[in-house]
């Protein structure tokens, strides 16, 4: 198998194990849209994206790593996510 095969089958499987975990205990996705909407909104230091990951891993049972560069494709996927429905909610009102 060539390595971006590789890659693809790793962040499916990745992606795979994080949806179970929503669908496990679907109060993760509410806390996740609330911490990001509070905290795209309040000023404060540093990378909102890493903010937002750090209390993420803090109130629920999802874990990002602190370091951003330590990222997995589907922290990214889940982060810019929350981002972009956040930003489209703030766009409705």
């Amino acid at each position: 198998m060539a390595s971006s095969e590789i890659q693809k089958t790793r962040v499916i499987n990745e992606l795979r194990g994080f949806i179970k975990k929503l669908l496990q205990d679907p109060k993760i996705l509410e806390q996740s849209l609330e911490i990001t909407r509070r905290q795209l909104t309040e000023p404060g230091d540093g990378d909102v994206m890493a903010r937002i990951a750090n209390e993420i891993s803090e109130t629920t049972s999802v874990h990002i790593p602190e370091d951003p560069t330590e990222h997995s494709e589907a922290d990214r996927l889940f982060l810019e996510l929350l981002k972009e429905v956040a930003r489209e909610e703030q766009a409705l009102y």
